[in-house]
């Protein structure tokens, strides 16, 4: 309750720096958690889609192991086996191009890269938002504190009263810039971190998957994941 009553006063005893820096925190807040809740929905939809992979190996043939992986055109599963597939057929039907230098296997692996590249870039839109925010919150909020405390002294300079009652008061409420400043920059280190593992959770699985799809695309099965490495392979009909 008393810090709400302090906000209240420093809102409407502050002068305008003062209210930008409020509702500049207020902003980089906002940002943050919107990028947090969007980007953890993302991460556990990925999470979803991954562990259909699975199912992909044992349809009867490629098309209907695509059907498994599901039809949403943001899923980077599907847009990793359709660029594998792509690539096997460009490289097979055509036989006038520059990449016939290369073997299958390294025009595949080409292909499968881009597409996890272009994935990765995906992931990590909007981190840089959770990184700076992070990064300049609590030294924006430094920054309210300390035109606060000054914009206070003036204000007792002017009255021509020091008295402790008259101190404590002005600068306590400046202080409450420094800890929005911190408020603000504390979830969005959190999540930064947070989003970070989920994202490389979902590379490790989605790499894994290309080493499966490299191996089919080229020798028409995928190693086995079984435990032991007995280095059987797992035959799919091709479409």
């Amino acid at each position: 309750m008393e810090s709400q009553l302090g906000l209240i006063t420093l809102w409407t005893q502050g002068d305008w720096v003062t209210k930008s820096v409020a509702v500049l925190l207020l902003g980089m807040s906002l940002a943050s958690w919107i990028v947090i809740l969007i980007k953890a929905l993302d991460i556990l939809k990925f999470k979803s889609l991954a562990s259909r992979t699975e199912n992909f190996w044992h349809s009867a043939d490629f098309e209907k192991g695509m059907d498994t992986l599901g039809t949403t055109t943001d899923n980077p599963f599907v847009q990793l086996a359709r660029s594998g597939q792509e690539a096997t057929a460009h490289h097979r039907n055509t036989q006038t191009q520059l990449h016939d230098a290369l073997d299958i296997s390294d025009w595949i692996s080409r292909s499968l890269r881009n597409s996890i590249d272009d994935s990765t870039a995906r992931f990590q839109s909007g981190l840089a938002v959770l990184a700076s925010v992070g990064s300049t919150a609590p030294f924006v909020g430094l920054f309210g504190t300390v035109w606060g405390i000054y914009h206070a002294l003036m204000g007792i300079g002017a009255s021509g009263q020091a008295t402790i009652d008259k101190v404590a008061g002005p600068i306590g409420e400046a202080l409450i810039m420094t800890a929005l400043g911190l408020a603000v920059a504390i979830p969005a280190v959190l999540g930064y971190n947070a989003l970070v593992r989920g994202n490389k959770s979902i590379l490790t699985k989605l790499n894994r998957f290309a080493h499966d799809l490299h191996a089919y695309f080229v020798t028409g099965a995928r190693v086995s994941n079984t435990l032991g490495g007995d280095g059987k392979v797992v035959v799919m009909k091709k479409a």
